[in-house]
């Protein structure tokens, strides 16, 4: 193969592939334009003001996609108000929406006083004794939690919402979680604990 066409051909695996890698990585821009059914709940920015409904804004996006899809199949998360809303989705959809809200600056809460305490000695260190790991070995000090392996930002999340998903795991109403991971850590807490924790991750914020 002599150079020139070694070039050519460089060059055009290059653009066939750029637009491919743009769509994978999802249009914040469509996003927006999709999310105009969403704002209904979540709010034009996805920081929803319903503390039962989970704040978008600032979420990485592959965790979003793969909550998307999980409800469209609704074997390991199920919602029939969310059933409704993403059974037309494309994968294509759910990645644009994903992109759109990734790129929204989340609002942060306010912890409970009462309970913050309590909820940071089991966010960093667990509880040993009924062998529940710390929240901090997935989710960061800061609860912006890991990208690449799925694990969500749950800084300034509700915490109404947190402390409903943290049971629904323990229950097992909600088994989405890669190798049983939280209903495992979850099923020793306590109400009283898992609302402590909840109330802590609503608090957190980035430094």
């Amino acid at each position: 193969m002599n150079h020139k066409f070694s070039a050519l051909f460089a060059a055009l695996s290059v653009s066939l592939l750029l637009p491919l890698s743009a769509a994978q990585a999802g249009d914040p821009q469509r996003g927006q334009e999709l999310s105009q059914s969403c704002a209904a709940c979540h709010q034009a920015d996805g920081n929803s003001t319903n503390p039962e409904w989970p704040k978008l804004a600032g979420q990485h996006p592959k965790y979003t996609v793969k909550q998307l899809k999980d409800f469209q199949e609704g074997e390991l998360r199920h919602n029939d108000l969310m059933a409704g809303e993403v059974a037309d989705l494309s994968e294509q959809d759910m990645k644009d929406l994903a992109a759109f809200y990734a790129e929204q600056e989340p609002t942060y809460e306010t912890a409970d006083e009462e309970l913050v305490e309590r909820g940071e000695q089991i966010y960093r260190g667990g509880i040993p004794s009924d062998g529940v790991a710390a929240c901090i070995a997935c989710h960061g000090a800061e609860g912006q939690g890991n990208p690449e392996a799925m694990f969500p930002k749950v800084a300034g999340q509700h915490a109404t919402y947190n402390l409903d998903q943290l049971q629904y795991f323990r229950d097992g109403e909600r088994s989405n979680d890669a190798g049983q991971m939280m209903r495992g850590i979850l099923r020793n807490m306590s109400d009283e604990d898992m609302e402590a924790v909840a109330q802590y991750m609503a608090g957190l914020q980035p430094n």
